[in-house]
């Protein structure tokens, strides 16, 4: 039982399946195949726009991708501090930019708040040659701490973004739950708000390997075909991604799988608070759940061979649960329970 990651999840059937009907014909290859255009299709019906989709297999490489399209060398991401590209992706958008400086931007629950985006912004010098520019805004969507931008918070920044010139990208890894949980159209919260591009995540929510950036205003996409296939991200056989994200997307699927994941999310909120002692990090919007446990709770659990992350570092009681498509009411029920015998006991077995 393993809730350090909504990756550790295995691969729907249907995506399986979908795989297994790309690979019964020959097609032709980097992507100029009818399941390419199939995705395409309905990533276009899903956003209710007429954007430009380019498939990659890890989301380092969407996000790495979609801000070296809008950010130049000599530019300036911002970023909050605790934002995936700052701190897990191993320097790949500066890479990729050819040498972008990332500015983070602290904020409370994950978040950037436009007081913040503001004050980095006035201490920025449009147009000196001896100063890196301000050229792109990163939100996370689901943040790094599991919370929601909400739509009019995503407007707001993006507004704020656009009017000193600079481009707004989202990282969309957790896009699936962050939808799931608003309720809106997944329009509302991209190109409507402000998003130029967003990095849309299908592999946390169930695909072998599979991402997608997409971008809003295909304008901006012109070098992307060509800085892809600099990235070693233009797959001969293209069409066993794209059969991922076109079997994802059909029929609401995409949606439904995150959808589980969230209410297992508040399950497992709802049996933490069983657990005398127990404090929520931050606010759980999501499918993940960061908490302190009481002493020697998170070492039973451990003992156990459940799996969680140690969130404060190795030893710590404060952890992250991450719940997936196919985490079951009985997991969760099985978890709290032996939380519960751990605490009782003292965290001694």
């Amino acid at each position: 039982m393993n809730f350090a990651s909504d990756n550790v999840a295995s691969v729907p059937q249907e995506i399986l399946e979908a795989i297994a009907v790309a690979n019964q014909s020959s097609a032709m290859p980097y992507g100029a195949d009818d399941m390419t255009a199939l995705a395409l299709r309905r990533f276009r019906e899903l956003f209710e726009c007429e954007l430009a989709m380019f498939a990659v297999a890890t989301g380092t490489a969407a996000n790495a991708l979609a801000l070296s399209c809008i950010c130049p060398p000599w530019g300036e991401i911002y970023c909050h501090e605790g934002a995936h590209i700052i701190e897990s992706e191993c320097g790949a958008p500066e890479f990729f930019t050819n040498g972008a400086k990332l500015v983070p931007i602290p904020g409370e629950n994950g978040k950037i708040t436009p007081e913040g985006l503001t004050q980095v912004l006035a201490t920025t010098a449009p147009g000196n040659p001896q100063k890196t520019q301000p050229a792109a805004l990163s939100l996370s969507q689901a943040t790094e701490c599991g919370t929601l931008y909400q739509p009019d918070e995503i407007h707001t920044l993006a507004e704020i973004a656009h009017a000193h010139g600079l481009k707004v990208h989202m990282d969309g890894a957790r896009f699936a739950n962050a939808v799931a949980t608003l309720a809106t159209a997944p329009s509302e919260i991209t190109w409507e708000a402000g998003v130029d591009v967003l990095s849309f995540g299908a592999t946390k929510n169930g695909a072998l390997a599979a991402e997608a950036v997409l971008f809003f205003d295909p304008a901006l996409a012109d070098e992307a075909a060509f800085r892809r296939k600099r990235g070693g991200h233009v797959f001969s056989k293209m069409r066993f991604l794209s059969a991922q994200l076109a079997a994802s997307l059909a029929d609401g699927r995409w949606l439904s799988w995150a959808t589980q994941a969230n209410a297992m999310a508040e399950r497992l909120t709802q049996g933490l608070a069983r657990l005398p002692g127990t404090r929520l990090l931050y606010p759980v919007e999501a499918n993940e759940v960061f908490a302190a446990l009481p002493d020697g709770v998170a070492d039973g659990l451990e003992a156990d061979g459940i799996g969680f992350y140690r969130w404060g570092g190795p030893g710590s009681s404060e952890v992250r649960f991450v719940t997936n498509w196919q985490t079951l009411p009985q997991d969760i029920d099985y978890l709290i329970d032996r939380a519960l015998m751990h605490a009782a006991r003292g965290g001694r077995g």
